[in-house]
């Protein structure tokens, strides 16, 4: 028996998790971003996971990969982290 069950209790984050990762995803990378207005995110949802596709203006490309990838992977990681936090696995792409 979970939790959910015993208590009647659903932890808020699992709650409002729809649409959050995409909003994550979106304030990242408007805040590196030089040209935020060119910033797209889309939630595909797959059966085993969810797809987070981002598309940023191609001079901003570089600062939302970052050197040697690196700020990417650090994108990554924290949607990974959420993800489990949700019980979701989350993938992040970056849009050419």
């Amino acid at each position: 028996m979970n939790r959910e069950s015993l208590c009647g209790f659903r932890n808020p984050v699992e709650q409002q998790h729809e649409g959050s990762m995409k909003e994550m995803v979106r304030y990242i990378a408007e805040a590196l971003a030089d040209e935020p207005e060119h910033v797209e995110v889309v939630e595909i949802q797959g059966s085993h996971s969810t797809i987070v596709e981002l598309k940023v203006s191609e001079r901003d490309r570089g600062k939302i990969i970052g050197r040697q990838g690196r700020t990417a992977d650090a994108m990554r990681t924290l949607l990974k982290a959420a993800g489990r936090k949700v019980g979701k696995t989350y993938i992040l792409e970056i849009i050419d």
